[in-house]
């Protein structure tokens, strides 16, 4: 018989017909929160059984080891892609922009030596000033084709590519009018000048120092210590460590093949990252500081040399008609002046920059021969100002009766420093393609032996599983 409370709870736990809400267990609802909690303590009791505690270290071990494999592929590589850009993309690039400016210069030489010699323009003085025109405009090509997303460099090949038209149009009209015995040929050619001067040369050296400083970029960014990859590898070295220490401690036994293994796969990969990026890097600081940066001093002493050459011409050109900022001495003998100043400071910085005989041998020949050119320039210098232009003209430009002009010098200083640029061009190229090689096969054989030291561990944890069998 039931008594009244009975039936009142029979009635309180009864399900409603429709519509209600249904009674919830104490224990709640069946699923993941139930799941969950069944297999966290699955893993604690796992945990408290030496199989168990086995399996987490054998886990933790594989896991780190190929982690360390992962952020060692991963920075190398990204060292890699840097090296390569050096040796094949920034350094070409900062060497073609280099070579742009240099080719422009020579042709403002160039023309000024031809429009000097008149009617009687040497075919070899007009051959060099359409070859510099022509290397320019393939080179404008190659940059805008080659050179990276950079508002700037852009900007600066577009205002090149625009203007270097213009200026042959002036030169062809200065050239056109001087075979006439038109005075006015002259100021065509100083208005041309005045918008090399002024247009191109600074565009030119604009996307130089562009090009320039991504070539640096590069640099630091494949010279940048992997630090990641070694804190990863000395920590995966360190729970091996430990591993084996407590397998000794519990079965006396000395080595565990497969973590012996792993611990060896895993230095091996440690000591080729520290040794190979070591390398690389020495490497490529001696493409920096042997190579680069003597090209960089090098090209600045050329290109003074080409613009004072065209000063020179040009003050024979404009015969004082054209007057410096004192209003007094002529601009572009001021200009010669500053240039032969640059000229000597960058090959006196080149000569203490050189490495070996090879590099400094051209130098010197340079040195002797701005000696040779500062002589003859006076010479003919004082020629001019006491008014026999006719004697001065030979003594600048030369003829067969004047063959130590001071345009025979200005050659003698190009051909040598033409010279050095492409020996200080090939130490850059050996060391960078040095630092690139030190790092060949590196990503390759991180990624294997990590593999290898992760199944290794695995195995050796396994055999320990086995003696529980």
């Amino acid at each position: 018989m039931r008594t009244e409370g009975e039936v009142t709870v029979a009635v309180t736990t009864r399900a409603p017909a429709s519509g209600g809400a249904v009674a919830v267990p104490p224990d709640g609802p069946p699923g993941r929160g139930t799941a969950w909690a069944e297999g966290v303590e699955r893993l604690r009791e796992a945990a408290t059984t030496e199989p168990g505690r086995l399996r987490i270290i054998g886990a933790a071990l594989a896991a780190l080891l190929l982690l360390f494999g992962s952020v060692a592929v991963w920075e190398i590589s990204g060292r890699v892609l840097a090296a390569e850009d050096v040796v094949g993309r920034s350094q070409p690039l900062s060497a073609d922009a280099a070579s742009i400016y240099r080719s422009l210069a020579d042709a403002d030489t160039a023309s000024s030596s031809g429009f000097l010699a008149g009617s009687d323009e040497p075919r070899d003085v007009r051959a060099r000033y359409e070859k510099d025109v022509a290397n320019v405009s393939r080179l404008l090509v190659s940059a805008a084709a080659n050179t990276r997303a950079d508002e700037d460099s852009r900007k600066q090949i577009t205002l090149l590519s625009e203007q270097l038209p213009r200026y042959t149009g002036l030169i062809e009209q200065a050239r056109a009018t001087n075979k006439q015995g038109l005075p006015l040929g002259g100021a065509y050619l100083r208005y041309a000048n005045e918008q090399m001067s002024t247009q191109l040369l600074p565009a030119a050296q604009r996307l130089y120092e562009a090009e320039t400083g991504r070539l640096y970029t590069d640099y630091d960014d494949a010279r940048s210590l992997p630090l990641a990859s070694i804190g990863a590898g000395l920590l995966a070295l360190a729970l091996l460590g430990w591993a084996q220490r407590r397998n000794y401690r519990r079965t006396n036994r000395v080595f565990n093949h497969g973590l012996v293994a792993a611990s060896a796969a895993s230095v091996v990969v440690l000591l080729w990252l520290a040794v190979g990026h070591t390398v690389a890097r020495a490497e490529l600081n001696q493409a920096r500081t042997d190579g680069q940066e003597s090209l960089q001093v090098l090209n600045d002493a050329r290109i003074a040399s080409l613009q004072a050459r065209a000063n020179e011409n040009l003050t024979l050109i404009a015969r004082g008609a054209v007057l410096a900022a004192d209003n007094k001495s002529d601009k572009y003998d001021v200009d010669f002046t500053n240039n032969m100043k640059d000229l000597d400071a960058g090959l006196a910085t080149a000569l203490a920059l050189a490495e070996d005989a090879e590099g400094r041998e051209p130098v010197a020949g340079a040195m002797d021969g701005v000696k040779q050119w500062k002589q003859r320039h006076a010479v003919a210098r004082e020629t001019d100002l006491k008014g026999d232009y006719q004697a001065a003209l030979p003594q600048v430009i030369g003829d067969k009766d004047h063959k130590d002009s001071s345009g025979a010098a200005f050659d003698t200083v190009d051909a040598s420093l033409e010279q050095a640029v492409a020996h200080e061009q090939a130490e850059f190229t050996r060391a960078a393609r040095g630092g690139l090689g030190a790092l060949g096969g590196l990503v390759t054989g991180a990624a294997a032996l990590a593999v290898i030291a992760a199944g290794a561990a695995l195995l050796g944890i396994g055999r320990r599983l086995s003696e529980y069998r």
